[in-house]
């Protein structure tokens, strides 16, 4: 699989609060059961987050969020939308 670095950083300010923080925690490779947990929200809600990261960020997989997040985790924390 074939992952595109943008040159720049997306705009991470296009996410919500809730978005950038299951955005960070993607980058800790956990499933979407035990980021649940650690959120305190529904399985079915982080996966809804996560896919409304890929789409708004226009990225192709969970796993190109996972990098994006873990390369420009300062740059997400940083964002306020």
């Amino acid at each position: 699989m074939a992952v595109v670095v943008q040159e720049h950083a997306p705009d991470f300010t296009a996410l919500t609060d809730r978005e950038r923080e299951v955005l960070l925690l993607l980058a800790t490779g956990e499933q979407n059961r035990r980021l649940a947990r650690r959120l305190g929200i529904a399985e079915r809600t982080v996966r809804a987050h996560t896919a409304s990261i890929v789409r708004k960020l226009a990225l192709t997989s969970r796993f190109e969020a996972a990098i994006v997040s873990h390369l420009y985790a300062d740059d997400i924390r940083g964002a306020r939308g």
